[in-house]
Protein backbone atom coordinates (compact mmCIF):
# COMPACT_ATOMS: atom_id res chain seq x y z
CA UNK A 1 0.00 0.00 0.00
CA UNK A 2 1.00 3.31 -0.69
CA UNK A 3 0.27 6.50 0.88
CA UNK A 4 -2.98 8.79 -0.49
CA UNK A 5 -3.15 11.64 -1.42
CA UNK A 6 -5.35 14.08 -2.57
CA UNK A 7 -6.20 16.40 -5.47
CA UNK A 8 -9.32 18.56 -7.07
CA UNK A 9 -10.12 15.05 -8.67
CA UNK A 10 -10.25 13.00 -5.35
CA UNK A 11 -7.71 10.68 -3.78
CA UNK A 12 -4.47 9.05 -5.40
CA UNK A 13 -2.23 6.61 -4.41
CA UNK A 14 1.29 7.13 -3.82
CA UNK A 15 4.50 5.05 -3.16
CA UNK A 16 5.12 5.14 0.22
CA UNK A 17 9.04 6.31 -0.57
CA UNK A 18 7.91 8.84 -3.61
CA UNK A 19 9.56 11.88 -3.24
CA UNK A 20 6.19 13.05 -6.24
CA UNK A 21 3.04 13.51 -5.49
CA UNK A 22 -0.59 13.21 -6.53
CA UNK A 23 -0.40 15.13 -9.79
CA UNK A 24 2.83 12.91 -10.84
CA UNK A 25 1.01 10.08 -10.03
CA UNK A 26 -1.88 10.54 -11.81
CA UNK A 27 0.17 11.92 -15.00
CA UNK A 28 2.80 8.97 -15.13
CA UNK A 29 -0.51 6.75 -15.40
CA UNK A 30 -1.75 9.07 -18.07
CA UNK A 31 1.45 9.56 -20.42
CA UNK A 32 2.78 5.89 -21.15
CA UNK A 33 3.66 6.50 -24.19
CA UNK A 34 7.61 6.33 -25.25
CA UNK A 35 9.30 5.46 -22.36
CA UNK A 36 11.66 8.06 -22.59
CA UNK A 37 11.65 10.45 -19.47
CA UNK A 38 12.33 13.94 -19.79
CA UNK A 39 16.23 15.42 -20.42
CA UNK A 40 18.18 15.71 -17.07
CA UNK A 41 19.09 18.60 -18.70
CA UNK A 42 15.52 20.00 -18.70
CA UNK A 43 14.83 18.90 -14.81
CA UNK A 44 17.55 20.59 -13.68
CA UNK A 45 16.30 23.97 -15.46
CA UNK A 46 13.34 23.62 -13.58
CA UNK A 47 14.82 23.40 -10.93
CA UNK A 48 17.68 26.38 -11.10
CA UNK A 49 14.27 28.32 -12.13
CA UNK A 50 12.28 27.27 -8.76
CA UNK A 51 15.59 27.95 -6.97
CA UNK A 52 15.61 31.49 -8.53
CA UNK A 53 12.16 32.13 -7.75
CA UNK A 54 12.61 30.84 -4.20
CA UNK A 55 14.92 33.65 -4.05
CA UNK A 56 13.41 36.55 -5.66
CA UNK A 57 10.22 35.79 -3.49
CA UNK A 58 12.21 35.61 -0.38
CA UNK A 59 14.18 39.09 -1.45
CA UNK A 60 10.49 40.72 -2.19
CA UNK A 61 9.25 39.65 1.63
CA UNK A 62 6.52 37.49 -0.62
CA UNK A 63 7.97 33.93 1.03
CA UNK A 64 9.06 32.74 4.32
CA UNK A 65 12.34 32.34 4.84
CA UNK A 66 12.32 29.04 6.65
CA UNK A 67 10.51 27.84 3.52
CA UNK A 68 12.17 29.60 0.95
CA UNK A 69 15.61 28.30 2.41
CA UNK A 70 14.28 24.80 2.86
CA UNK A 71 12.78 25.20 -1.10
CA UNK A 72 16.67 25.96 -2.33
CA UNK A 73 18.34 23.63 -0.37
CA UNK A 74 16.01 20.97 -2.30
CA UNK A 75 16.18 22.52 -5.39
CA UNK A 76 20.47 22.09 -5.05
CA UNK A 77 19.98 18.73 -4.59
CA UNK A 78 17.54 18.18 -7.43
CA UNK A 79 19.83 20.43 -9.68
CA UNK A 80 22.87 18.28 -8.24
CA UNK A 81 21.23 14.92 -9.87
CA UNK A 82 20.64 13.42 -6.54
CA UNK A 83 16.87 12.64 -7.43
CA UNK A 84 16.35 11.45 -10.94
CA UNK A 85 14.70 8.72 -10.03
CA UNK A 86 11.78 10.91 -8.89
CA UNK A 87 11.44 12.19 -12.53
CA UNK A 88 9.08 9.75 -13.87
CA UNK A 89 6.96 11.43 -16.66
CA UNK A 90 7.16 10.27 -20.21
CA UNK A 91 8.87 13.22 -22.90
CA UNK A 92 5.25 12.96 -24.46
CA UNK A 93 2.71 14.66 -22.04
CA UNK A 94 0.16 17.25 -21.35
CA UNK A 95 0.90 20.52 -23.32
CA UNK A 96 2.72 23.27 -21.71
CA UNK A 97 4.89 21.07 -19.49
CA UNK A 98 2.48 20.72 -16.53
CA UNK A 99 3.15 17.21 -16.11
CA UNK A 100 7.00 17.46 -15.99
CA UNK A 101 7.04 20.75 -13.79
CA UNK A 102 4.37 19.63 -11.28
CA UNK A 103 6.91 16.99 -10.85
CA UNK A 104 9.74 19.38 -9.78
CA UNK A 105 7.53 21.20 -7.80
CA UNK A 106 6.04 17.88 -6.03
CA UNK A 107 9.82 16.52 -5.71
CA UNK A 108 11.01 19.96 -4.07
CA UNK A 109 8.43 20.60 -1.77
CA UNK A 110 8.78 17.37 -0.65
CA UNK A 111 12.50 17.17 0.05
CA UNK A 112 11.77 20.81 1.57
CA UNK A 113 8.72 19.40 3.99
CA UNK A 114 11.58 16.76 5.21
CA UNK A 115 14.17 18.69 5.68
CA UNK A 116 11.81 20.72 8.35
CA UNK A 117 10.89 18.01 9.97
CA UNK A 118 8.08 17.13 7.99
CA UNK A 119 6.94 13.80 5.81
CA UNK A 120 6.09 13.35 2.34
CA UNK A 121 3.06 13.77 1.04
CA UNK A 122 2.14 15.83 3.84
CA UNK A 123 2.34 20.11 2.52
CA UNK A 124 1.39 21.20 5.88
CA UNK A 125 4.88 23.56 5.82
CA UNK A 126 5.67 23.65 2.14
CA UNK A 127 3.31 23.44 -0.71
CA UNK A 128 4.54 22.36 -4.23
CA UNK A 129 2.03 24.84 -5.25
CA UNK A 130 1.45 27.58 -3.24
CA UNK A 131 5.47 27.99 -2.25
CA UNK A 132 7.69 26.17 -5.07
CA UNK A 133 5.22 27.69 -7.29
CA UNK A 134 4.52 30.41 -6.04
CA UNK A 135 4.47 33.80 -8.92
CA UNK A 136 5.50 31.12 -11.33
CA UNK A 137 2.94 28.99 -14.11
CA UNK A 138 4.00 26.64 -16.32
CA UNK A 139 3.34 28.76 -18.87
CA UNK A 140 6.07 30.80 -18.43
CA UNK A 141 8.56 28.29 -16.40
CA UNK A 142 8.59 25.36 -18.64
CA UNK A 143 9.74 27.71 -21.94
CA UNK A 144 12.31 29.28 -20.02
CA UNK A 145 13.41 26.31 -18.63
CA UNK A 146 13.85 24.98 -22.20
CA UNK A 147 15.73 27.74 -22.74
CA UNK A 148 18.55 27.68 -19.99
CA UNK A 149 18.57 23.93 -20.86
CA UNK A 150 19.57 24.45 -24.68
CA UNK A 151 22.35 26.88 -23.55
CA UNK A 152 23.32 24.36 -20.82
CA UNK A 153 23.75 22.05 -23.65
CA UNK A 154 25.65 23.79 -26.46
CA UNK A 155 28.87 24.61 -25.55
CA UNK A 156 29.69 20.86 -25.50
CA UNK A 157 28.67 20.31 -29.22
CA UNK A 158 30.43 23.96 -29.93
CA UNK A 159 32.86 21.94 -28.01
CA UNK A 160 33.17 19.29 -30.37
CA UNK A 161 32.25 20.90 -34.01
CA UNK A 162 35.15 23.11 -33.07
CA UNK A 163 37.08 19.72 -32.20
CA UNK A 164 36.24 18.39 -35.94
CA UNK A 165 37.17 21.72 -37.70
CA UNK A 166 40.56 21.58 -36.58
CA UNK A 167 40.44 17.53 -36.99
CA UNK A 168 40.05 18.57 -41.33
CA UNK A 169 42.26 21.64 -40.61
CA UNK A 170 45.52 19.09 -39.76
CA UNK A 171 44.39 17.17 -42.72
CA UNK A 172 44.23 20.17 -45.14
CA UNK A 173 47.67 20.72 -44.27
CA UNK A 174 49.06 17.16 -44.19
CA UNK A 175 47.46 16.22 -47.70
CA UNK A 176 47.79 19.59 -49.16
CA UNK A 177 49.93 18.81 -51.70
CA UNK A 178 47.89 15.32 -53.36
CA UNK A 179 45.88 16.63 -56.13
CA UNK A 180 42.62 15.01 -57.17
CA UNK A 181 39.88 15.18 -59.68
CA UNK A 182 37.00 17.04 -59.06
CA UNK A 183 34.14 16.24 -60.04
CA UNK A 184 31.05 17.96 -60.45
CA UNK A 185 27.19 15.94 -61.43
CA UNK A 186 29.48 13.07 -60.24
CA UNK A 187 31.62 13.38 -63.75
CA UNK A 188 35.13 14.63 -63.98
CA UNK A 189 36.10 18.20 -63.50
CA UNK A 190 38.93 20.25 -62.61
CA UNK A 191 41.82 19.25 -60.59
CA UNK A 192 41.33 20.13 -56.60
CA UNK A 193 43.90 19.57 -53.79
CA UNK A 194 42.59 17.20 -51.17
CA UNK A 195 43.73 20.17 -48.32
CA UNK A 196 41.54 22.46 -50.37
CA UNK A 197 38.58 19.62 -50.21
CA UNK A 198 39.42 19.35 -46.11
CA UNK A 199 39.46 23.23 -45.79
CA UNK A 200 36.10 23.79 -47.62
CA UNK A 201 34.82 20.92 -44.80
CA UNK A 202 36.31 23.08 -41.77
CA UNK A 203 34.99 26.52 -43.43
CA UNK A 204 31.32 24.63 -43.26
CA UNK A 205 31.55 23.16 -39.89
CA UNK A 206 32.73 27.03 -38.53
CA UNK A 207 29.76 28.51 -39.96
CA UNK A 208 27.67 25.57 -38.44
CA UNK A 209 29.42 27.14 -35.14
CA UNK A 210 28.61 30.64 -35.86
CA UNK A 211 24.73 29.80 -36.40
CA UNK A 212 24.39 28.02 -33.29
CA UNK A 213 26.03 30.79 -31.34
CA UNK A 214 23.45 33.16 -32.49
CA UNK A 215 20.53 30.88 -32.51
CA UNK A 216 21.59 30.16 -28.61
CA UNK A 217 21.59 33.87 -28.13
CA UNK A 218 17.74 34.15 -28.73
CA UNK A 219 17.16 31.83 -25.67
CA UNK A 220 18.60 34.46 -23.61
CA UNK A 221 15.58 36.36 -23.69
CA UNK A 222 12.98 35.01 -21.01
CA UNK A 223 9.28 35.31 -20.33
CA UNK A 224 9.45 34.70 -17.01
CA UNK A 225 7.05 36.49 -14.76
CA UNK A 226 4.50 36.53 -17.20
CA UNK A 227 2.67 33.85 -15.28
CA UNK A 228 -0.46 32.08 -17.15
CA UNK A 229 -0.79 34.73 -20.27
CA UNK A 230 1.78 36.83 -19.84
CA UNK A 231 0.37 39.44 -17.98
CA UNK A 232 2.09 38.54 -14.50
CA UNK A 233 -0.57 37.56 -12.79
CA UNK A 234 -0.32 36.95 -8.97
CA UNK A 235 3.52 37.84 -8.82
CA UNK A 236 4.76 40.93 -7.30
CA UNK A 237 5.42 44.10 -9.48
CA UNK A 238 9.50 43.73 -8.98
CA UNK A 239 9.27 39.71 -9.37
CA UNK A 240 10.53 39.28 -13.10
CA UNK A 241 13.11 41.88 -12.88
CA UNK A 242 13.90 39.90 -10.03
CA UNK A 243 14.07 36.12 -11.03
CA UNK A 244 16.01 37.53 -14.16
CA UNK A 245 18.76 38.64 -11.75
CA UNK A 246 18.91 35.87 -9.55
CA UNK A 247 19.10 33.58 -12.99
CA UNK A 248 21.83 35.49 -14.37
CA UNK A 249 23.63 35.02 -11.14
CA UNK A 250 22.96 31.38 -10.71
CA UNK A 251 23.96 30.59 -13.98
CA UNK A 252 25.94 33.17 -15.96
CA UNK A 253 24.01 33.68 -18.75
CA UNK A 254 22.93 37.02 -20.04
CA UNK A 255 19.33 37.14 -19.63
CA UNK A 256 17.37 39.78 -20.30
CA UNK A 257 13.53 40.50 -19.64
CA UNK A 258 11.33 40.25 -23.09
CA UNK A 259 7.78 40.73 -23.40
CA UNK A 260 6.09 37.65 -21.57
CA UNK A 261 2.77 37.90 -23.59
CA UNK A 262 4.64 37.17 -27.03
CA UNK A 263 7.15 34.94 -25.23
CA UNK A 264 4.08 32.60 -24.30
CA UNK A 265 3.14 31.71 -27.62
CA UNK A 266 6.19 32.86 -30.25
CA UNK A 267 8.48 29.91 -30.43
CA UNK A 268 10.58 31.51 -32.94
CA UNK A 269 13.88 31.86 -31.29
CA UNK A 270 13.83 27.58 -30.62
CA UNK A 271 12.85 27.35 -34.31
CA UNK A 272 16.36 29.32 -34.91
CA UNK A 273 18.08 26.74 -32.72
CA UNK A 274 16.74 23.63 -34.61
CA UNK A 275 16.99 25.30 -37.75
CA UNK A 276 20.77 26.09 -37.05
CA UNK A 277 21.51 22.88 -36.01
CA UNK A 278 19.22 21.47 -39.72
CA UNK A 279 21.66 23.20 -40.88
CA UNK A 280 24.46 21.92 -39.46
CA UNK A 281 22.98 18.20 -40.06
CA UNK A 282 23.07 18.76 -43.94
CA UNK A 283 26.61 20.07 -44.56
CA UNK A 284 27.59 16.85 -42.01
CA UNK A 285 25.67 14.84 -43.96
CA UNK A 286 27.01 15.93 -47.57
CA UNK A 287 30.50 15.31 -45.99
CA UNK A 288 30.19 12.17 -44.85
CA UNK A 289 28.62 11.48 -48.19
CA UNK A 290 31.46 12.64 -49.68
CA UNK A 291 33.70 10.66 -47.57
CA UNK A 292 32.23 7.72 -48.27
CA UNK A 293 31.93 7.57 -51.66
CA UNK A 294 35.94 8.75 -51.66
CA UNK A 295 36.22 5.47 -49.87
CA UNK A 296 34.36 3.37 -52.07
CA UNK A 297 36.32 0.46 -53.66
CA UNK A 298 38.66 -1.08 -52.09
CA UNK A 299 39.20 -2.36 -55.85
CA UNK A 300 35.86 -1.01 -57.97
CA UNK A 301 35.34 2.09 -56.27
CA UNK A 302 37.04 5.73 -56.14
CA UNK A 303 39.39 4.68 -53.48
CA UNK A 304 41.12 7.86 -52.84
CA UNK A 305 40.45 8.10 -49.11
CA UNK A 306 40.73 5.24 -46.93
CA UNK A 307 38.69 5.20 -43.79
CA UNK A 308 39.66 3.50 -40.22
CA UNK A 309 38.73 -0.12 -40.38
CA UNK A 310 36.33 0.21 -37.39
CA UNK A 311 34.70 -3.27 -37.46
CA UNK A 312 34.10 -6.14 -39.45
CA UNK A 313 31.32 -4.58 -42.33
CA UNK A 314 28.92 -8.19 -43.58
CA UNK A 315 27.60 -11.05 -42.36
CA UNK A 316 28.09 -13.19 -45.09
CA UNK A 317 30.80 -11.85 -47.27
CA UNK A 318 34.43 -12.24 -45.43
CA UNK A 319 37.05 -9.50 -45.30
CA UNK A 320 34.20 -6.64 -46.34
CA UNK A 321 34.88 -3.20 -44.33
CA UNK A 322 32.31 -0.65 -44.55
CA UNK A 323 32.59 3.09 -44.15
CA UNK A 324 30.24 2.54 -40.87
CA UNK A 325 31.16 5.52 -38.88
CA UNK A 326 30.03 7.57 -41.82
CA UNK A 327 27.42 5.71 -42.21
CA UNK A 328 25.86 6.66 -38.42
CA UNK A 329 26.56 9.58 -38.94
CA UNK A 330 24.10 9.57 -41.83
CA UNK A 331 21.57 8.48 -39.95
CA UNK A 332 22.25 10.98 -37.24
CA UNK A 333 21.66 13.94 -39.62
CA UNK A 334 18.11 12.56 -40.96
CA UNK A 335 16.73 12.09 -37.38
CA UNK A 336 17.69 16.05 -36.59
CA UNK A 337 16.71 16.43 -40.16
CA UNK A 338 12.83 14.65 -39.04
CA UNK A 339 13.16 16.90 -35.61
CA UNK A 340 13.48 19.83 -37.10
CA UNK A 341 10.74 19.74 -38.88
CA UNK A 342 8.70 18.93 -36.19
CA UNK A 343 9.97 21.44 -34.31
CA UNK A 344 8.55 23.61 -36.75
CA UNK A 345 4.73 22.59 -36.58
CA UNK A 346 5.22 22.40 -32.75
CA UNK A 347 6.24 26.57 -33.20
CA UNK A 348 3.65 26.95 -35.52
CA UNK A 349 0.99 24.98 -33.23
CA UNK A 350 0.28 28.21 -30.64
CA UNK A 351 -3.39 29.27 -30.47
CA UNK A 352 -3.98 32.90 -28.50
CA UNK A 353 -2.38 33.35 -25.54
CA UNK A 354 -0.29 30.01 -25.48
CA UNK A 355 1.54 27.52 -27.33
CA UNK A 356 1.14 24.21 -25.60
CA UNK A 357 3.68 22.20 -27.76
CA UNK A 358 6.59 23.39 -25.55
CA UNK A 359 7.28 19.80 -24.16
CA UNK A 360 7.94 18.70 -27.76
CA UNK A 361 10.10 21.48 -28.62
CA UNK A 362 12.51 20.80 -25.70
CA UNK A 363 12.45 17.22 -26.21
CA UNK A 364 13.22 17.26 -30.01
CA UNK A 365 15.93 20.06 -29.76
CA UNK A 366 17.54 18.78 -26.79
CA UNK A 367 17.71 15.46 -28.41
CA UNK A 368 19.27 16.56 -31.46
CA UNK A 369 21.59 18.54 -29.66
CA UNK A 370 22.62 15.36 -27.69
CA UNK A 371 22.69 13.72 -31.03
CA UNK A 372 24.90 15.75 -32.85
CA UNK A 373 27.86 16.01 -29.76
CA UNK A 374 27.67 12.23 -29.39
CA UNK A 375 28.07 11.71 -33.24
CA UNK A 376 30.65 14.45 -34.03
CA UNK A 377 32.92 13.50 -30.84
CA UNK A 378 32.16 9.48 -32.88
CA UNK A 379 33.15 10.94 -36.20
CA UNK A 380 35.74 12.84 -35.09
CA UNK A 381 37.70 10.57 -33.15
CA UNK A 382 36.87 6.72 -34.93
CA UNK A 383 37.11 8.67 -38.79
CA UNK A 384 38.13 12.13 -39.40
CA UNK A 385 41.42 11.52 -37.22
CA UNK A 386 42.38 8.24 -38.88
CA UNK A 387 41.46 8.65 -42.36
CA UNK A 388 44.17 8.80 -44.87
CA UNK A 389 44.66 9.92 -48.37
CA UNK A 390 46.04 7.27 -51.39
CA UNK A 391 48.52 9.98 -53.33
CA UNK A 392 49.01 6.88 -56.09
CA UNK A 393 45.23 6.23 -56.48
CA UNK A 394 44.56 10.06 -56.80
CA UNK A 395 47.76 10.54 -59.28
CA UNK A 396 46.39 7.54 -61.29
CA UNK A 397 42.80 8.45 -61.38
CA UNK A 398 43.81 12.12 -62.81
CA UNK A 399 46.48 10.79 -65.15
CA UNK A 400 43.24 8.54 -66.91
CA UNK A 401 41.02 11.85 -66.23
CA UNK A 402 40.74 14.16 -69.10
CA UNK A 403 40.20 16.81 -65.84
CA UNK A 404 42.90 18.97 -67.22
CA UNK A 405 41.45 19.96 -70.23
CA UNK A 406 39.61 23.09 -69.65
CA UNK A 407 43.39 25.23 -68.92
CA UNK A 408 43.71 24.91 -72.70
CA UNK A 409 40.65 27.12 -73.39
CA UNK A 410 42.44 30.14 -73.20
CA UNK A 411 45.60 28.57 -75.92
CA UNK A 412 43.65 26.94 -78.24
CA UNK A 413 39.82 28.07 -77.60
CA UNK A 414 36.91 25.63 -76.28
CA UNK A 415 35.42 23.87 -79.34
CA UNK A 416 39.21 22.55 -79.88
CA UNK A 417 39.65 21.41 -76.48
CA UNK A 418 36.14 19.38 -76.87
CA UNK A 419 37.39 17.48 -80.09
CA UNK A 420 40.55 16.90 -78.19
CA UNK A 421 38.93 15.66 -75.48
CA UNK A 422 36.58 13.60 -77.51
CA UNK A 423 39.02 11.73 -79.73
CA UNK A 424 41.00 10.99 -75.99
CA UNK A 425 38.35 8.86 -74.54
CA UNK A 426 37.00 7.45 -77.85
CA UNK A 427 40.86 6.38 -78.11
CA UNK A 428 41.48 5.66 -74.74
CA UNK A 429 44.42 7.75 -74.90
CA UNK A 430 45.63 10.42 -72.74
CA UNK A 431 45.02 14.01 -73.70
CA UNK A 432 49.07 14.80 -73.74
CA UNK A 433 49.32 11.80 -76.04
CA UNK A 434 46.44 13.73 -78.43
CA UNK A 435 47.43 16.94 -78.65
CA UNK A 436 50.89 15.55 -79.33
CA UNK A 437 49.56 12.86 -82.21
CA UNK A 438 47.61 16.01 -83.60
CA UNK A 439 50.49 18.78 -82.93
CA UNK A 440 47.54 21.05 -81.27
CA UNK A 441 50.39 22.49 -79.26
CA UNK A 442 54.13 22.09 -79.17
CA UNK A 443 55.29 19.71 -76.58
CA UNK A 444 57.94 21.87 -75.16
CA UNK A 445 55.11 23.79 -73.89
CA UNK A 446 52.81 21.11 -72.84
CA UNK A 447 54.54 20.86 -69.06
CA UNK A 448 54.19 24.02 -67.72
CA UNK A 449 50.63 24.54 -69.24
CA UNK A 450 49.57 21.34 -67.81
CA UNK A 451 50.77 21.68 -64.19
CA UNK A 452 47.64 20.38 -62.42
CA UNK A 453 49.02 22.14 -59.00
CA UNK A 454 48.42 25.49 -60.71
CA UNK A 455 45.29 24.73 -61.84
CA UNK A 456 44.31 24.64 -58.43
CA UNK A 457 44.48 28.37 -57.80
CA UNK A 458 43.67 31.58 -59.81
CA UNK A 459 46.33 32.26 -62.14
CA UNK A 460 47.55 34.54 -65.54
CA UNK A 461 47.40 32.66 -68.69
CA UNK A 462 51.25 33.47 -70.36
CA UNK A 463 50.15 35.71 -73.29
CA UNK A 464 53.38 34.97 -74.45
CA UNK A 465 52.61 31.06 -74.82
CA UNK A 466 49.52 32.07 -76.36
CA UNK A 467 51.11 34.22 -78.64
CA UNK A 468 53.76 31.75 -79.92
CA UNK A 469 50.58 28.95 -80.34
CA UNK A 470 48.94 31.13 -82.82
CA UNK A 471 51.83 31.68 -84.14
CA UNK A 472 53.18 27.60 -84.79
CA UNK A 473 49.58 27.82 -86.48
CA UNK A 474 49.64 30.07 -88.52
CA UNK A 475 53.02 28.48 -90.22
CA UNK A 476 51.84 25.45 -90.08
CA UNK A 477 48.88 26.74 -92.39
CA UNK A 478 51.14 28.62 -94.61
Amino acid sequence: MGRIEKDSLGDVEVPDDALYGAFTTRAFNNFRISGIKANPDLISSYAIIKKAAALANMQLDMLDKEIGKAIVLAADEVIEGKHEIEFIIDAFQAGAGTSSHMNTNEVIANIANIKLGGKAGKYDRVHPNNHVNMAQSSNDVTPTAARLSVLLTLPALVTELEGLSAGFRSKAIEYDDVIKVGRTHLEDAVPIRFGQVFEGYAASIEKCVDNLKNAGNGMLELGIGGTAVGTGINTHPDFKDTIISQLRDLTGFGFYKGNSIMLAWSMLPFVAVSNALRMLALDLNKISNDLRLLNSGPKAGISEVVLPEVQPGSSIMPGKINPSIAEAMNMVCFQVIGNDHAVSMAAGAGQFELNVMTPLIAFDILWSVGLMTNTVSMFREKCVSGMTVSEARCTELLDKSQCLATVLNPYIGYDNVSRLVKTALRENKSLKQVIIEQDVIPEKYLTEILDARKMTEPGVVDKRIVGEIREYHKNRAA
